[in-house]
């Protein structure tokens, strides 16, 4: 099992749950995912991150920027400025198939921290 946390944020793997093998969480939440759903998440978060690397240079230092991108069953924002930004995400939950749905948040700095955490899970 793998635990890791910090203040707004938390990430758990633990893979001996059949099915749920992962915690992700903020502030005043937290729910389980699928492998699935947790590499789903990472993809979005990653190229989030890239695209605002893609444009970090030409942002003056109090200059905020949204970022939004859907990938999958997943819809995330970035949103901040040069150097702080918080991210928002959605499960977005397909009633067809009667697949859950969630929203979360992490705000600067708790969002570059659960990200390097995800990053180090996964990769």
């Amino acid at each position: 099992m793998i635990q890791q946390e910090g203040p707004g944020w938390r990430l758990a793997r633990d893979l001996s749950r059949n099915g749920f093998p992962f915690l992700i969480g903020g502030e005043f939440w937290a729910v389980e995912l699928t492998e699935t759903e947790v590499t789903g998440l990472h993809a979005l978060l990653v190229e989030l991150v890239h695209q605002h690397s893609l444009i970090r240079d030409q942002l003056m230092e109090e200059e905020s920027i949204t970022l939004e991108l859907e990938q999958q069953e997943w819809w995330g924002c970035l949103d901040g400025t040069r150097d702080h930004w918080g991210l928002q995400v959605v499960l977005q939950g397909n009633g067809m198939q009667r697949r859950r749905g969630l929203e979360g948040a992490w705000p600067a700095p708790a969002a570059q921290a659960f990200l390097a955490a995800l990053r180090t899970v996964l990769d």
